[in-house]
């Protein structure tokens, strides 16, 4: 039987960080970037050895700025990677030298372990392993010595395990360790302990390798009485999901067809593979999907300002840049794929706004549909306006090419922002705004050019004529536009209104 280890597959809300922890610290090969199988807007991240094969991959679902994770009970607490035992002190040296935090050296089941924090603060363990040597290039470790799982049944989880092929083995105080032909599976007894939460720096779940689709469906078939099993089709290999009895999510994973399906195998992990699911918006995916650089590769530091943001440099630059906003409930990386199509040379800085409301991104709270908090709107829009200056500076933009695109919710903090900071925003498309100051100041916008699109049949719309006459009486250049028959949602008259627009404002 097919035994071991297939991948770990964790959260990291850092992506460029993880790149450099993993592909640069400990240098593992990237040997696959592609969007998320479930969620193609979530990037997922395969590292291994140079040729990805499975019992050495650590996977990571990018979940930008999110939340650190909860370690307890259900979950994967420890990822180990097998080292040669001598070169623990090295690594230990090493992480001393970059900054990162280390525990140990210390012995388990015979074995020397450092543990140390990926930048997420998940614990890898570098495990001294007789029967393993490191990348002959990098000097990497390139085997996954095994997992640790948190439960309060440990007698049920650990008889569970056994159906991937393990055997029981060693105990140590509250670890019993499983043993199959590649590495180990420690199960630590903590009844009592708080559950797991996902978030960054927690890993997600362990796959185990099935030799075959056949394999899979026996297990299937062996796991009635466990609750869902789904199974499903991830291109790179065929899996199903199952709870052992403590919580943690098992997956069970073919070997093939591995990670070379669809790249060769000296350019893994080189190109932003997009699901077959998803071919149609691939365009759109590779836009919103964040990006990142290789170590040693030249890069361009994001910047630390009082708001989230993402920022997408096209492979051609024409030195202009747009400013995007997105609605309720939208991210950072919502309207790239609307503004990429008005202005394709253009940077993209796509922010997030701060405001959220039952866990819904907003730029600033509401008491109900027309009424809103005009003391959040103005701390807001003071945030925004330094975090517009903190940008120009930190990424050396033009302010006299810059756009702010904004849609919705944020259609309307930057009407806020242009009443209560005149010079600010010079030239703005909103989309779907409405008036959400109840005193708007008398401002002199002369040297602003605005495009409004509005929806006929807008529901929202009760206060965008207030939005109109204000910015005239200011002074605006304002183009405004309402499309017959339309609602809130964009379509493409907006797109088309739109990308008329910039061409002749930027002329």
């Amino acid at each position: 039987m097919t035994s071991g280890i297939h991948h770990v597959t964790s959260i990291t809300a850092n992506v460029q960080a993880n790149v450099d922890f993993y592909a640069g610290f400990l240098g593992l090969r990237l040997v696959k970037q592609t969007g998320g199988y479930e969620d193609a807007e979530q990037l997922h991240l395969f590292y291994g050895d140079g040729a990805g094969n499975p019992g050495t991959l650590l996977s990571f679902l990018v979940w930008e700025a999110a939340g650190r994770g909860r370690t307890g009970l259900g979950q994967v607490s420890e990822v180990g990677l097998s080292v040669p035992p001598e070169e623990i002190g090295n690594w230990l040296t090493r992480a001393m030298q970059a900054g990162i935090p280390a525990e140990g050296p210390s012995q388990e089941f015979g074995e020397p372990v450092l543990r140390l924090k990926d930048p997420d603060g998940m614990i890898v363990k570098l495990v001294g392993h007789d029967d393993v040597t490191a990348d002959p290039i990098s000097g990497a470790p390139i085997r996954i010595r095994g997992v640790t799982l948190l439960t309060d049944q440990a007698e049920e989880t650990a008889e569970f395990i056994t159906r991937f092929g393990y055997a029981r083995g060693e105990k140590s105080g509250a670890v019993e360790r499983m043993v199959s032909d590649t590495d180990v599976v420690d199960i630590r007894a903590v009844g009592g302990f708080v559950p797991s939460i996902s978030g960054a720096g927690v890993p997600d779940h362990v796959a185990f390798r099935a030799v075959d689709v056949d394999a899979v469906r026996r297990m299937r078939l062996s796991l009635r009485g466990f609750g869902d099993t789904p199974v499903h089709d991830r291109k790179y290999f065929l899996s199903l999901y199952v709870r052992e009895p403590g919580g943690t999510l098992i997956e069970y994973a073919t070997d093939a067809p591995g990670m070379s399906v669809d790249e060769a195998p000296d350019q893994l992990g080189r190109t932003l593979m997009i699901p077959p699911s998803d071919t149609a918006r691939a365009e759109d995916l590779r836009l919103m999907l964040p990006q990142f650089v290789m170590p040693g590769e030249e890069r361009f530091p994001p910047r630390d300002l009082p708001f989230i943001h993402r920022f997408h440099r096209p492979a051609q630059e024409d030195g202009s840049t747009l400013i995007l906003l997105h609605g309720s409930g939208g991210n950072e990386a919502d309207l790239m794929p609307i503004a990429h199509r008005i202005a394709p040379q253009a940077a993209l800085l796509g922010v997030r706004g701060r405001s959220a409301e039952e866990g819904v991104n907003r730029w600033f709270r509401r008491f109900d549909a027309n009424r809103f908090d005009q003391g959040d709107i103005r701390s807001e829009a003071e945030a925004f306006v330094a975090f517009v200056e903190g940008a120009i500076r930190g990424y050396g933009l033009d302010a006299a090419k810059i756009t702010f695109v904004g849609f919705s919710n944020g259609a309307n903090l930057l009407g806020a922002v242009m009443q209560l900071y005149p010079g600010v925003v010079s030239r703005a498309i909103l989309l779907r705004a409405v008036q959400v100051l109840d005193e708007p100041p008398q401002a002199d916008l002369s040297g602003a050019s605005v495009l409004v699109i509005e929806g006929e049949k807008d529901p929202w719309a009760l206060r965008a004529p207030e939005l109109l006459r204000a910015l005239r009486e200011a002074g605006a250049d304002l183009r405004a536009e309402t499309l017959v028959g339309e609602g809130h949602e964009l379509g493409q008259q907006d797109l088309q209104l739109a990308r008329d627009w910039y061409q002749g404002a930027v002329a």
